[in-house]
């Protein structure tokens, strides 16, 4: 048997009372998602572990059955080896935003959901003026970059910039947790503030500005951590050959130390606008040659960050009838039997704009299986479901089973 996980990013979300106190995913119509629900066997799922932060690096690593208390070395180090860098013993990788300040306001996370191609631009230039022995930068996807500074202390507290939209920046700024990283503390904080005086008048931000756009006028690096001492997915449940699909370095990077294949996909963007057929066609192409293939969309956590419901809805429209419909049509007419679970990694919800730790809603479907009553996928059907809720590396040694 060959096994696919389709993971909607932020998918599930809270009651919203102008939906009549339903979730999106009650209230969305969302037939090939309810069928998949019908065919399986539910149940819910805690994927970020007590005393860990709900990002999207825990719940994804949770996701894959890695203990978190013994892996997790921050989102920076996995992002480094999704872009190829190679991180030595005395280096600390950070993800390091491009972000949009206004005023004394964080305003967004993403500046606007940068391209790329400018992106790169301002990462140089950044290297140029901020870069040491000590100190790089790499460009990794819009907004999402990597800060490596030789012997940094990772005991330092930094705030997920989309966490805090439209907050003041000045409390939130990088501090010691103990006191041999304030020398690292201190850095960072210096690189966020220098970045702010040298990133508005550079031509690209310029740009952006007269076109109406929110430049990216800041840094923000945040979870810092080593090089993680990770087994691969083969070595730790005897599963084959494995792939990734993802637009998101994290997902990408965490599929580096799974030893999983990263297949990239034309016209994956990690927004409301990817490409979701070149992303199937690469499900399935990549099934044929492979025991385990993840595959990734990031779009509704992202409209979850907007706190955007008409985004939001549209996101789970698109998964439904562009993910998930043409999978199911398809893979029902292989003669080798595709196991498919398809959930959230955290809830993204649209009134607070961030991630939360709320357990999941997952669906587990394998050709024979008998299924359980339950007839829609949704946050509350789910906990009716035949797995009750199940943490740790539950959910994906039932899936494997």
């Amino acid at each position: 048997m060959k096994y696919l996980i389709i993971l909607g990013d932020g998918m599930a979300d809270e009651p919203i009372a102008p939906l009549g106190n339903k979730t999106l995913l009650q209230h969305v119509p969302t037939p090939a998602m309810d069928r998949l629900a019908s065919l399986g066997c539910n149940g819910r799922l805690i994927t970020v572990p007590a005393g860990f932060h709900p990002g999207s690096e825990i719940a994804n690593m949770s996701i894959l059955g890695y203990d978190l208390n013994r892996v997790y070395e921050g989102r920076g180090v996995l992002e480094a080896a999704s872009i190829g860098v190679e991180l030595k013993e005395d280096e600390m990788a950070m993800r390091c935003n491009l972000v949009c300040m206004e005023g004394p306001l964080l305003k967004n996370h993403s500046s606007g959901h940068i391209h790329t191609e400018e992106a790169d631009q301002l990462i140089a230039f950044l290297n140029e003026k901020l870069g040491t022995d000590r100190i790089s930068f790499h460009t990794g996807v819009s907004y999402r970059h990597l800060l490596v500074i030789k012997g940094g202390n990772k005991a330092v507290d930094c705030i997920p910039p989309h966490d805090v939209p439209l907050h003041a920046f000045e409390p939130l700024l990088p501090k010691a947790s103990k006191p041999e990283a304030e020398d690292t503390a201190d850095l960072l904080r210096t690189l966020i503030l220098r970045s702010m005086e040298i990133l508005p008048d550079h031509p690209v931000n310029k740009k952006r500005v007269a076109e109406g756009k929110d430049p990216a006028n800041s840094i923000w690096p945040w979870s810092p951590g080593y090089k993680p001492k990770m087994k691969t997915m083969k070595e730790l449940y005897g599963i084959g050959k494995g792939a990734v699909i993802s637009a998101v370095d994290l997902i990408r990077g965490i599929g580096v130390y799974a030893g999983l294949d990263v297949i990239e996909v034309e016209g994956a963007t990690g927004l409301y606008d990817t490409n979701y057929e070149n992303k199937v066609k690469a499900a399935l192409e990549a099934l044929k040659d492979h025991d385990f293939v993840y595959l990734h969309i990031e779009a509704s956590d992202e409209a979850g960050h907007e706190g955007s419901l008409a985004l939001k809805t549209k996101t789970i429209t698109d998964l439904d009838q562009r993910v998930v419909k043409p999978l199911l049509e398809q893979l029902s007419q292989w003669e080798e039997p595709v196991a498919i679970a398809l959930l959230p990694d955290h809830p993204t919800p649209i009134a607070t704009r961030t991630h939360t730790a709320e357990p999941v809603p997952f669906v587990i479907y394998k050709p024979g299986m008998k299924a359980d009553d339950v007839m829609a996928f949704d946050e509350f059907s789910a906990a009716n479901g035949a797995y009750g809720l199940l943490a740790e590396d539950q959910f994906i040694k039932q899936l494997f089973k």
